[in-house]
């Protein structure tokens, strides 16, 4: 019929349930965890354990399992929290691009205030931080940068709680 519209069904709503909370809870506190004990601890079988953490990896819920190394040990003894000023969003792409392949950077944030990103950034000792800083700054954009060093970490987490919810949209 000339000018109707065919519509697509809504997509599915994603919720996490208790079970799901629980899973991700144990998770985010021992990623090695087996199977089998996880299956135990939320009672369910391990195939159905398995299912659920497909499930939240599908959904991007769940997005890795990582090991947690100390960088004190590793010799990355240096700390650091740099944050850019740039001249304008021109060579955004290209920043976001060139920074995020930098292995001392290991977050970096598009921020609101002074500065347009901040970067936390390890390295060795204080002469490789000034020559991480001078590769950010030479950077096409980038207007000055300015860098607060840490003395000490009193809590430093990657662990979000969750609670049974209706998932936020992807982007």
């Amino acid at each position: 019929m000339p000018g109707t519209f065919e519509s697509s069904p809504p997509p599915p709503v994603e919720k996490l349930d208790e079970t799901d909370v629980r899973l991700l809870d144990l998770l985010q506190r021992d990623g090695r965890a087996k199977r089998t004990a996880l299956a135990e601890d939320v009672g369910l079988s391990t195939p159905s354990v398995s299912d659920r953490m497909r499930k939240l990896e599908a959904r991007g819920v769940l997005t890795g399992y990582h090991a947690s190394v100390d960088a004190k040990r590793l010799g990355h003894d240096v700390m650091a929290f740099v944050f850019v000023q740039s001249t304008g969003s021109e060579h955004y792409g290209a920043f976001v691009a060139g920074v995020s392949a930098l292995p001392e950077v290991q977050e970096l944030h598009s921020v609101t205030g002074d500065g347009s990103h901040v970067l936390k950034v390890r390295v060795r000792n204080t002469t490789a931080l000034e020559r991480l800083l001078a590769t950010v700054q030479g950077f096409p954009g980038v207007r000055g940068t300015r860098t607060s060093l840490v003395l000490s970490t009193h809590k430093e987490t990657t662990y979000l709680p969750a609670e049974p919810m209706t998932l936020a949209p992807t982007d």
